[in-house]
């Protein structure tokens, strides 16, 4: 009896949404008895997590065909092609053609080559219309964008999946339809670089102008969340919805990275610190309810210690809630790793942990703001579910999966609410 593939899934919300689409390709195409390994590359300690997957599962699977995907095999693909564990490398435009699983099936790899990884900067699609979303019952993810157009200096991301491109309004509004037709209370805009959806489609319409399409055309669709933004990219439609619009959640998650402008260039941003800062204050201004989370990086190239004391203070300037916090990882292939002066990795060890006591100081002070405060709870599961900020809530007693249940805070407790 053949045994049913097995998937690994490593990195970001986008390569688990794409191992989905690569989880039903397989499935359609018959393929058997083998293991895909989708994998990320955002830093050197990610790519070594994908080499020890990759060992423990040819360990566990003996007889299988391994193929090795994602944004580190599009990158250095010969790295994964000199394991003896691999079978097959294959790129992040190949993993998305159906035609690639359905050649798998009929000859596995045959005359093939074991490389198959073509030039990510040549492509001009994305796939995000291959499956209807991804996640819980309750949620689904709905990839709009793929790709970026930025260089940012530590970021290798962008030769892992190509320059910027975008799925059509019509498409999106077409699959949320589908999605909320299957009972999902709660539809996720992901991308890489999502506030950059449209640039390249006719007449360059922004990603506010795709929530309010989204809102407006999907009237049934109970709750609409964008993921990652880049705030110095957000248009006057996407403040408009957050101001008037209760169905877009009052959740932004920003790619900061750092709250020194030194730094910040040479970090190849495309914003000021007084940028962050005035973004929060006006959006909030427009929402008061709204939450905030962040991504920072912690020990980049001649960062000093003042100069991460601004990171630090841009916690509490920008009334940041649920931090991501990064120590900075030399990415060879990246600007910032030929920068002089690196900083102990030690040093960065403890900078890093610094932050992120202060974001556990700010979700604390969060929680205790909202004991009292009655919400529109979405239930991941018979005892979790997430507020409209997306601060998780414990339930005693059994609520129903998908559900939107409306009740008062109680309390809370181990870095949740309790209602």
């Amino acid at each position: 009896m053949t045994k049913p593939p097995v998937f690994s899934t490593l990195g970001c919300r986008l390569n688990a949404y794409e191992t989905e689409a690569i989880r039903e390709m397989s499935a359609q195409a018959g393929l058997g008895d083998t293991v895909v390994v989708n994998t990320c590359a955002v830093t050197a300690e990610a790519v070594r997590k994908a080499r020890q997957e990759i060992r423990r599962l040819r360990r566990e699977n003996p007889s299988a065909k391994l193929i090795v995907t994602g944004c580190a095999a599009q990158t250095e693909p010969d790295t994964f092609a000199r394991m003896s564990e691999v079978d097959l490398v294959i790129g992040n435009t190949e993993k998305m053609q159906p035609e690639t699983w359905q050649s798998m099936a009929a000859d596995f790899v045959g005359d093939t080559e074991k490389v198959q990884v073509d030039d990510i900067m040549s492509v001009t699609e994305t796939a995000g219309h291959l499956i209807d979303g991804f996640g819980t019952r309750s949620r689904a993810y709905v990839q709009v964008q793929n790709g970026c157009d930025h260089r940012c200096t530590f970021c290798i991301i962008p030769y892992g999946r190509g320059n910027s491109r975008s799925v059509p309004a019509g498409v999106v509004v077409d699959q949320i339809k589908r999605l909320v037709d299957k009972g999902f209370n709660e539809v996720v805009l992901t991308g890489v670089d999502l506030t950059s959806w449209g640039a390249d489609l006719p007449s360059s319409p922004k990603l506010g102008d795709l929530v309010m399409r989204i809102l407006k055309l999907v009237p049934d669709l109970p709750r609409l969340r964008i993921s990652s933004i880049d705030s110095i990219e957000v248009d006057e439609n996407l403040m408009q919805a957050i101001a008037t619009e209760p169905r877009l959640m009052p959740h932004l998650h920003l790619s900061l990275q750092h709250g020194d402008d030194l730094i910040l260039k040479r970090m190849k941003r495309r914003h000021l610190r007084d940028d962050a800062i005035r973004f929060t204050e006006e959006a909030r201004r427009l929402r008061p309810d709204l939450t905030f989370g962040a991504d920072i990086i912690a020990g980049f190239p001649t960062e000093t210690e003042a100069h991460f004391e601004n990171s630090l203070k841009l916690v509490d300037d920008c009334g940041l809630t649920w931090l991501h916090v990064f120590p900075y990882s030399k990415r060879e292939g990246t600007p910032a790793a030929k920068i002089p002066n690196q900083i102990d990795g030690n040093v960065i060890k403890a900078r890093a942990s610094r932050l992120r006591e202060a974001g556990d100081r700010q979700v604390q002070k969060h929680l205790q703001s909202q004991i009292g405060v009655t919400h529109h709870i979405l239930m991941e599961n018979a005892h979790m579910g997430r507020t409209e900020q997306f601060t998780e809530v414990h339930f005693d007693k059994p609520q129903v999966e998908g559900e939107i249940i409306t009740t008062k805070i109680t309390g809370m407790r181990a870095g949740q609410l309790t209602a």
